[in-house]
């Protein structure tokens, strides 16, 4: 009967082989499916006086082809390019937003620029100051619309979190699950290999939303960790991840924390440390890509419409009048107080000159002596430690003070502030009459009518309206000294080109002027009003030449105002750029991870079908081994008979 036994078992062992290879076969396309092996064992000798006699063969295990290091590589791979890939896309999305050339926002603040130099040459013509109010009313809805977009973008964002944390809690409850059926299988000393396919699936499509690391426990499960170290799943237990305001609220950027269960505060995670995933990249991208872009559309708007309502209101409309503002007033007061904070102190935001303005958020922080302020997009301190708010801090054109009557901040206080966050949001023009257009300087000058060098006057313009310490005559005593009327005998300097200041305290105007002046040479700066001159005033467009020079103030990080949005998109171009590179190494990366995993786990077909025959002969000679010990028990029988 032994040769009867070795073939039964043989048979036996040969038909789960077939079978293992048709389930591999089966499952070639199967996501997350790990090819399996049959492991078999020659079972015990039997010892006679003959020596040991064979007992056949029989099924060790079916062994899961795995490799864990594999694919722990490629989770944080997966993970590394969901992050990458998804920041590069929604800075694409961001750079759409901000188009250049005839249609973009950067052409109507240059065509409103331009649009005062008709205005100055012929300063009474209606139909040149409706172009340009026009064009003042087009450049606020653009900025406006651009702001919109940029809140229609955070909109999506929100949900699109929102769905990824019920897709991380729900992955989480499903292996929780599964550790669970893991747990009771382990009892059968097998290897639940659908079970354990089914968990790294899951894993995987996790790591795919956020980066996490694994540890396998004594019992078969698998505890699943993120943010570090946090816990996401225990043994059969899954943590509940949520979205929620960062310690400011900032209503602008998103924040993660995990609660273990009902009775356990939740925990907040540090976005730093998510590492991978793509929730992971729609946070970098909502609290870093797009608070910079709000930022700098912010300061663009600032800095425009500031430096516009300035020059506007330094000029005479045509009833004689100081002129109102072009724009509604830029607020860069936004202040938020830490939600840590112990008092109702808070602190105030103003501007103090528009020109020297950077895009970024700002952190204050109160200590016993006194502030520090940290510029969030460089982590630079930009003022103390232990600066003092009485009178105020200063930085970035920015200043800082404590509202009058209000609490003083103690130590252990923070504000958070976003002086440019919403100051795109709410920009209107402010009046549509072409005579309250302020295109007359309220300063002129004029040449002494004996003048005999090459003086040239190059500027004269109002710091003040209206103006003070005027009439003021310059004579010239030399070619390189004067004197001037409102200080007596004082010897001044000339260098040509050199600006000429009123003098007082602020200076009322500023004069330029170019050429060589001879002995006696003379210059007048005067009111427009000055009775003695006789002048028109609706006849002078100095302030809409001055209006026009705008576009050449150095304003944005050194750079021309005409060329401010040029530089904004040429930023926001290069981080998309950045961004897109990063997602194509990492999406290189990720292939070569998976294609690794796939040459160990995966199934291959050619392989197979080798397997196959081999199995498919051994099966066929194990039932005739059977056959013959079938026929010699009959002639056994036969001749026992």
């Amino acid at each position: 009967m032994g040769i009867l036994n070795i073939g039964t078992n043989a048979l036996l062992a040969n038909m789960v082989a077939l079978q293992t290879v048709g389930n591999n076969i089966a499952n070639v396309n199967t996501p997350g499916y790990s090819g399996q092996t049959v492991l078999m064992q020659a079972a015990p000798s039997q010892y006679t006086g003959n020596g040991y006699i064979g007992e056949g063969v029989g099924v060790q295990t079916i062994k899961r082809n795995y490799d864990a290091f594999l694919t722990r590589q490629a989770n944080v791979a997966t993970a590394a390019q969901a992050s990458d890939t998804t920041r590069s896309n929604y800075l694409k999305q961001l750079t759409t937003l901000f188009q250049g050339g005839a249609n973009g926002l950067g052409q109507s603040i240059n065509s409103m620029l331009n649009a005062f130099s008709d205005v100055a040459s012929t300063p009474t013509d209606m139909t040149a100051r409706t172009v340009a109010l026009t064009q003042v009313s087009q450049t606020a809805s653009q900025i406006t619309a651009a702001s919109q977009s940029l809140d229609d973008l955070q909109s999506g964002i929100s949900q699109s979190e929102t769905d990824q944390v019920k897709a991380i809690n729900t992955l989480a409850t499903q292996i929780a699950g599964v550790n669970a059926q893991i747990i009771a299988a382990q009892g059968s000393s097998q290897p639940p290999n659908a079970l354990l396919d089914q968990r790294d699936q899951l894993i995987s499509q996790l790591n795919g939303y956020v980066k996490t690391t694994s540890v396998t426990a004594t019992d078969g499960s698998i505890g699943v960790f993120i943010g570090g170290s946090q816990p996401l799943v225990l043994g059969s237990q899954a943590a509940i991840v949520s979205l929620g305001k960062n310690a400011f609220s900032d209503p602008n950027q998103a924040a993660l924390s995990i609660q273990q269960n009902a009775n356990s505060p939740p925990v907040s995670l540090d976005q730093n440390a998510l590492g991978g995933g793509s929730l992971a990249g729609t946070l970098q991208f909502q609290n870093t890509d797009l608070v910079e872009g709000r930022n700098l559309l912010g300061r663009l708007t600032a800095g425009v419409t500031t430096s516009m309502n300035t020059q506007q209101s330094l000029g005479l409309d045509l009833n004689g009048n100081p002129g109102q503002n072009l724009f509604s007033s830029v607020n860069v007061n936004t202040v938020l107080p830490s939600t840590l904070n112990t008092d109702s102190a808070t602190v105030q935001v103003s501007i103090a000159n528009n020109t020297q303005f950077v895009p970024s958020d700002y952190l204050v922080k109160f200590d016993n002596t006194g502030a520090t302020v940290t510029r969030m997009s460089d982590g630079t301190t930009v003022a103390g430690p232990g600066a003092s708010m009485s009178p105020s801090v200063n930085f970035d054109g920015l200043t800082i003070d404590l509202p009058a009557g209000g609490a003083t901040p103690v130590a252990g206080d923070s504000f958070y502030l976003k002086p440019f966050s919403t100051a795109a949001s709410n920009v209107t023009a402010q009046f549509s009459t072409p005579t309250a257009l302020a295109m007359a300087s309220p300063v002129v000058g004029s040449m002494g009518v004996s003048n005999l060098g090459s003086l040239q006057l190059t500027s004269l313009a109002a710091n003040v309206n209206p103006p003070a310490n005027v009439p003021v005559t310059i004579s010239f005593s030399s070619p390189t000294s004067y004197t001037r009327s409102d200080t007596g005998a004082t010897i001044y300097t000339y260098t040509a080109g050199q600006p000429i200041q009123s003098g007082d305290a602020p200076n009322s105007w500023t004069l330029n002027l170019q050429g060589t002046p001879m002995a006696n040479d003379s210059f007048s700066v005067q009111s427009i009003k000055d009775p003695t001159l006789k002048l028109n005033l609706t006849l002078n467009g100095g302030n809409a030449t001055a209006m026009v020079n705008l576009g050449n103030q150095l304003t944005f990080d050194g750079g021309a105002m005409s060329d401010g949005y040029a530089s904004m998109i040429g930023q926001i171009g290069v981080l998309a750029q950045s961004a897109t590179y990063s997602a194509q190494v990492s999406a290189n990366i990720a292939t070569t991870a998976q294609a690794n995993v796939t040459s160990v786990s995966g199934v291959n077909l050619d392989e197979e079908a080798s397997k196959l025959m081999q199995y498919q002969q051994a099966y066929q000679a194990s039932a005739k081994m059977i056959q013959v010990a079938q026929t010699i028990f009959n002639s056994l029988m036969t001749s026992m008979g």
